[in-house]
C-alpha cells in the first residue's frame, strides 16, 4: 500500500519594513489572531491535501519517492480552490519582497470574471467601480489607485490609449489568466514605476504543461433590469511536439454583458458667495447689483436624472509559441489581442442653475444650499448614445539562455499599439430638448438628507409650474445637439537585458531596458463650428428666442421613476421621457439648408452656425486638443540576494538599485479667446472665438535613482519576520503633459472654463517602509501582520484659480471675462501610514476555510472640508477596507462568499463642472458592501458547471460633494446572474 503525503515547501518569503518595536508588536497580535485557529481545528485537521509550492495550475502528476521505511510515498497536488489558495500562499511565501497572488484553479477557470473583483480579495487592495456598467474597473493599493498603479503583461508595459496609465481591468479577460501577482515592494529588476503596487498578469504557455491540452467554456450572463440574457464563450488549445521542443498555445473569447443602470446626478457644487437679498424671495436684479457678496455657499450648479443601458462586448485573443533548441535554450514568441467595444444609450432630464439667479436661499450650518428658487427655469430631456472602441494588439519575444548552472541571460523585446475609436466612431451623441423662458417654472430644489439614502427633490417643477404637465410633449421644442468624436493612440516600445550569477547562498542580477511611450489625443465635435447652437431655444412654445416645436412621435416611451434608487428617500419627478438622439438630429436635418431657404427657429445670428450650418451636424478639429507627447526612459539596474544563517535562523537579504533618466517631448496647438458672443437663440449660451492656431513644442527631462533593501528572518520555519525599504516614483498621465492651455468654444453664462497645460511635471516621488511578521501554522493556512509608511513628495495639484485670459470681454457684464482655469503643479509633501491584517484558515479536512484581511490606514493630510483656501490638495483614496471570503471545497463542489466592504473616502479633485471660486471641489465616495456569491460542481473530471450571482443585496455606488449631503451621483445598476460549463481535455 501507498501512503500519500503531502507536499508543503517552507523556504518562502515575504518582504515587510519598519521599527522592531511594531516588528515585536505584529507577532504578538499574529499570534493572538491565529491562536483560536489551532483549537477550531479536529485533532485530525493536519491532514488536509494542499497544492505544491509554485505548482502550475491544473498539475495532477503524481511523482514517487523512497521513504526511509522502503515505502512508496506518493506526492498529491491538489487542485481546485484550495489548491489555487495554497499556491497564492506559497508565492506570497517565497516571494522576494511583499507580494500577494491569486493563480487560476485549473487551466480556464480564473476565480472571478473580472480581474479587478479578484484583485479586491487581497489585503489593502480595493477596487473602483464604473458608475453606469457597476464592472470594477480599476484598484487602489494602500489608498494609491489609479496612475499609482502600474499594470505588466508577462512583465512588459501594456499601452492604454486613454491618456493615463492605469489599465481598465474591464478589458482583460480574466477566463484564460494563468495568475496575478501584486508587488507591494519593487523588484528593480523588473520596474519601480508604481507607489501604489506593480500588478503582473502571467499569461499560459505551452512549455506550462507539456502536451496537449484543450479548454472551453461557455455561459450566459443576465442583468435583472437589463433582462436579456447574453453569451459568453471561449476556447484554449495548447500543445508540444517534437519532444517538447516546440509548443503552442491559442486562444480566443468573446464576453458581452448588458446593463441597465438608473442614475441621479448633481453635476457640481461650486462654491461661491451670495448677495444677502438673494436669502429673501423678492430679491431684485438692483438690489443684488448695488450689495456686495458675502453669504457663502455651495450650490447646485445642474441636476437630473437618466437611465442608461449600456452593451459591452469584447473579444481577447492570445497566440504563444515557444522554441527550445538546445539544452537551455527557450524562445518564445506571443501576441494578445484585445478589442472592447462600448455602446451606452440614455435619456432623462437635466436642469441648470445659476448661482446669481436663485432666491429664497436656504442654507445649512455647512453653507450647503438646501433649498431656493429660480424663476424662468429651463427643463431639458435629454438623450445621447456614447460610444467607445478600444482596441490593443501587444507582440513580444522573449529569449532565455542558461549558459551554465550559474551563468544566465535573459533579452525581451515588446511593441504594444492601443487605438481608442480606430475607425473614427462618433464617441458621442447629444440630443437636449425641451421648455424654458416664456413658460419656465420658478422651479427648486430641496435637499432633506444625507447623500447615502437621501434624493434631491425637485419641486415647482412643469410648465408654468403645473406639475400635471412635467413631461407635456406638446411644449416640446429643440434646444442643442452635441456631437464629439475622441481618437487616440498610444504606441509602447520597449526592451530589456539582464544577467545573472547564481551560487549557494548567492545571486546576483544586473541589466538594463528602453521604455518609449508614445500618446497621440485629438478630438472633434460641433462646439467648434457652433452647429451645437443650430437650433437652440426650445420653440415657440417657450418664447421668441429661437429654436422650433419637436414632433410628438419622437418621444418612444414614458419610464416611471418609481423605485428609481432603491433604498433612498426622495421622490423625483413622475416619469422620464424616451427618445433616440439619432432621430432628434435626422428630424432637424429634414428641416432642409437653412443656407437656401429661410427656416425659423434657426440660429441665424449664431457665429459660425448661421453662415456655415447647411442642415448636417458635421464634426470639426478641436486644435486644442491635439497633443502629440513622447516619453523615452532608460534605466540601469543591478540586485543582489544574500542567504545566511545568523544564530541559527535563516536569514534572508536582498539589495538592488535602479537609475532611471526619462526626457519627455510634448507637442500642441496654442490659442487664445479673441471675442465671447451670447447665442440669440438661447441667452444662456456663450460662444468663445478662438486665434488661429500656434505650433507649440517644449522638452524636459529627468532621473533619479531608486534603492530597495528586503531582508527576512525565519525565526522558527513557520514564524517569519520581515523588513523592507525603498524608493519609488509615479511618473504623471501623458494626457497631463500638455504645452498648452485650452478654451472650449462653447460655454455657458456664470460658468467659463479652462485648463491649463503642465508640460514640466515630475513624478511623484516615494520613500517606503515596511515591517511584517507571518505566521504559516498549517498547510494552506497562515496569518500576517504588515505595517507600512509611505513618505511622498512631489505631489501633483490639481489647482483652479479664477482669472482673465487675453482680457477677452464677457458680454454678460461687459467686464473682462472671468474664466475658471485648472492647471496641474507639483506641490507639498504627505505621509501615509497603515497596517494590513490578513487571515487564512482551513478547517481540517472538512472542505470548509474562509480567507479574510482589512487595512486600516491614515494620513497626515487629510482632507479641511472648512478649508475653502486651499487649492485641491489632499491624499485620495485612502480608505479602511475589508474582505472575507468564506468558502467550501470538498467532493468536487465548490461554494464561495466573498464580502468585501470600504469605507467613505475621497476619490479626487474636480467634479463634472468646475466653477467655483475655491479651487476643484472635492468628490467623496460614500461606503460600499458588495456581497458576491459563486459555486461549482465537477460534474466529471472534464465537465464543471457553474453560477455566480454578483451584488447580492442590490447595493448602488453614490458619490458626494465637499459635505455629506452635496450628492453628486447614485448609479443603481442592479444584480449579475451568470451560469455556464467549462470543459477540459
Amino acid at each position: 500500500m501507498k501512503p500519500t503525503t503531502i507536499s508543503y515547501q517552507s523556504n518562502y518569503g515575504m518582504r515587510a519594513t519598519s521599527k522592531s518595536a511594531l516588528a515585536g508588536a505584529a507577532s504578538l497580535l499574529v499570534l493572538a489572531l491565529c491562536g483560536a485557529a489551532n483549537a477550531a481545528d479536529r485533532a485530525d485537521g493536519e491532514a488536509i491535501a494542499t497544492a505544491a509550492a509554485l505548482a502550475a495550475p491544473g498539475a495532477t502528476q503524481a511523482q514517487p519517492t523512497q521513504a526511509s521505511d522502503q515505502s512508496v510515498v506518493e506526492e498529491v497536488v491538489v487542485t481546485g480552490l484550495r489548491g489555487s489558495l495554497q499556491r497564492n500562499l506559497d508565492i506570497k511565501r517565497n516571494s522576494a519582497g511583499v507580494v500577494d497572488a491569486i493563480s487560476a484553479e485549473d487551466i480556464g477557470k480564473f476565480p472571478d470574471s473580472n480581474v479587478a473583483a479578484s484583485l479586491q480579495r487581497l489585503p489593502g487592495v480595493s477596487i473602483q467601480r464604473s458608475g453606469a456598467r457597476g464592472e470594477p474597473q480599476g484598484i487602489t493599493v494602500r489608498g494609491f489607485g489609479g496612475d499609482f498603479n502600474e499594470t505588466l503583461y508577462d512583465g512588459r508595459r501594456i499601452s492604454t490609449a486613454t491618456g493615463g496609465r492605469s489599465v481598465d481591468f474591464s478589458t482583460v479577460g480574466a477566463d484564460f489568466v494563468g495568475g496575478l501577482s501584486v508587488l507591494k515592494t519593487p523588484d528593480v529588476t523588473l520596474s519601480s514605476s508604481s507607489i501604489g503596487a506593480t500588478v503582473n498578469v502571467a499569461f499560459p504557455k505551452p512549455f506550462d504543461h507539456p502536451g496537449r491540452r484543450m479548454a472551453l467554456s461557455a455561459s450566459g450572463s443576465v442583468q435583472d433590469d437589463a433582462g436579456k440574457f447574453v453569451p459568453t464563450v471561449g476556447a484554449l488549445f495548447s500543445d508540444t511536439f517534437a519532444d517538447n521542443k516546440f509548443g503552442v498555445l491559442v486562444d480566443a473569447m468573446y464576453t458581452r454583458h448588458d446593463t441597465q443602470t438608473n442614475r441621479v446626478y448633481v453635476s457640481g457644487w461650486p462654491g461661491g458667495y451670495y448677495s444677502p437679498c438673494q436669502l429673501t424671495p423678492t430679491c431684485t436684479p438692483a438690489q443684488q447689483a448695488s450689495g456686495s457678496k458675502t453669504v457663502l455657499g455651495w450650490f447646485e450648479q445642474q441636476a437630473g436624472a437618466s437611465q442608461i443601458y449600456t452593451k459591452d462586448e469584447r473579444i481577447d485573443g492570445r497566440i504563444a509559441l515557444q522554441w527550445a533548441p538546445t539544452d537551455g535554450v527557450t524562445v518564445t514568441l506571443d501576441d494578445n489581442y484585445s478589442r472592447q467595444n462600448i455602446r451606452a444609450d440614455n435619456f432623462g432630464y437635466g436642469i441648470w442653475f445659476n448661482q446669481d439667479g436663485l432666491r429664497n436661499v436656504k442654507l445649512d450650518q455647512n453653507g450647503t444650499t438646501v433649498d431656493f428658487t429660480q424663476a424662468g427655469s429651463q427643463t431639458d430631456f435629454t438623450a445621447g448614445t456614447d460610444r467607445s472602441v478600444l482596441r490593443t494588439n501587444q507582440t513580444g519575444l522573449n529569449v532565455q539562455w542558461d549558459a551554465s548552472d550559474n551563468l544566465k541571460f535573459e533579452a525581451d523585446a515588446s511593441y504594444a499599439k492601443s487605438w481608442l475609436n480606430p475607425g473614427g466612431e462618433i464617441s458621442s451623441d447629444g440630443a437636449d430638448v425641451g421648455y424654458g423662458f416664456g413658460i419656465g417654472p420658478s422651479l427648486g430644489i430641496s435637499i432633506g438628507g444625507d447623500s447615502k439614502n437621501t434624493l434631491p427633490v425637485l419641486h415647482n417643477y412643469g410648465p408654468n409650474g403645473d406639475a400635471a404637465r412635467w413631461a407635456d410633449t406638446s411644449v416640446m421644442g429643440s434646444h442643442v445637439t452635441v456631437r464629439q468624436a475622441q481618437q487616440n493612440t498610444d504606441v509602447v516600445k520597449q526592451l530589456r537585458f539582464a544577467g545573472s550569477w547564481e551560487q549557494e547562498g548567492f545571486k546576483i542580477k544586473a541589466g538594463g531596458s528602453y521604455l518609449e511611450d508614445h500618446y497621440k489625443f485629438q478630438q472633434r465635435n460641433t462646439f467648434v463650428n457652433n452647429f451645437w447652437q443650430a437650433y437652440p431655444g426650445y420653440g415657440p412654445a417657450s418664447g421668441a428666442n429661437g429654436g422650433v416645436m419637436v414632433p410628438a412621435s419622437l418621444f418612444t416611451e414614458r419610464v416611471s421613476t418609481k423605485n428609481f434608487i432603491p433604498g433612498f428617500d426622495g421622490a423625483l419627478p413622475p416619469y422620464l421621457l424616451k427618445y433616440d438622439a439619432h432621430a432628434y438630429q435626422q428630424f432637424l436635418s429634414s428641416l432642409g439648408n437653412p443656407q437656401t431657404k429661410n427656416i425659423p427657429g434657426f440660429n441665424y445670428g449664431g457665429g459660425g452656425v448661421g453662415t456655415q450650418f447647411t442642415g448636417a451636424f458635421d464634426l470639426a478639429l478641436d486644435n486644442g486638443s491635439i497633443r502629440d507627447i513622447t516619453e523615452k526612459t532608460w534605466a540601469l539596474f543591478v540586485r543582489a540576494n544574500f542567504d545566511v544563517d545568523v544564530a541559527g535562523m535563516p536569514f534572508h537579504f536582498n539589495a538592488g538599485v535602479r537609475e532611471e533618466n526619462t526626457h519627455v517631448t510634448s507637442n500642441g496647438f496654442g490659442q487664445v479667446p479673441t471675442a465671447i458672443t451670447r447665442s440669440t437663440g438661447d441667452p444662456t449660451l456663450l460662444t468663445v472665438t478662438l486665434s488661429q492656431p500656434q505650433a507649440v513644442s517644449t522638452k524636459s527631462n529627468y532621473s533619479y535613482l531608486l534603492p530597495s533593501v528586503d531582508m527576512k528572518l525565519e525565526l522558527t520555519e513557520s514564524i517569519h519576520l520581515r523588513l523592507d525599504a525603498s524608493r519609488t516614483l509615479t511618473r504623471p498621465g501623458l494626457n497631463l503633459l500638455t504645452p498648452v492651455a485650452s478654451v472650449g468654444t462653447g460655454q455657458r453664462v456664470g460658468a467659463l472654463t479652462a485648463s491649463g497645460g503642465s508640460p514640466s511635471l515630475k513624478p511623484y516621488l516615494a520613500d517606503n517602509f515596511d515591517a511584517a511578521v507571518e505566521w504559516y501554522y498549517k498547510p494552506n493556512s497562515y496569518a500576517a501582520v504588515n505595517f507600512f509608511i509611505k513618505d511622498v513628495s512631489n505631489f501633483i495639484v490639481g489647482g483652479t484659480q479664477r482669472q482673465t485670459i487675453n482680457g477677452v470681454i464677457d458680454p454678460t457684464t461687459n467686464q473682462p471675462a472671468v474664466f475658471s482655469v485648472t492647471q496641474q503643479v507639483n506641490g507639498p509633501e504627505a505621509t501615509v501610514r497603515g497596517v494590513e491584517l490578513a487571515w487564512q484558515h482551513v478547517f481540517g479536512d472538512s472542505g470548509f476555510g474562509f480567507n479574510a484581511n482589512t487595512t486600516l490606514v491614515s494620513t497626515n493630510k487629510p482632507y479641511d472640508r472648512k478649508d475653502i483656501s486651499q487649492s485641491g490638495f489632499a491624499i485620495t483614496g485612502l480608505a479602511d477596507s475589508a474582505n472575507l471570503v468564506a468558502f467550501y471545497d470538498k467532493n468536487g463542489l465548490e461554494a464561495r462568499v466573498a464580502v468585501n466592504y470600504r469605507k467613505e473616502y475621497l476619490r479626487g479633485f474636480g467634479q463634472n463642472q468646475n466653477t467655483g471660486a475655491f479651487g476643484s471641489e472635492p468628490t467623496f465616495e460614500n461606503p460600499n458592501l458588495q456581497i458576491d456569491f459563486s459555486t461549482s460542481y465537477a460534474l466529471t473530471k472534464q465537465i464543471n458547471l457553474f453560477f455566480e450571482a454578483l451584488n447580492l443585496t442590490n447595493e448602488v455606488q453614490s458619490t458626494h460633494g465637499r459635505f455629506d449631503n452635496q450628492l453628486l451621483d447614485v448609479f443603481a445598476y442592479g444584480r449579475r446572474y451568470t451560469a455556464g460549463a467549462r470543459f477540459r481535455f
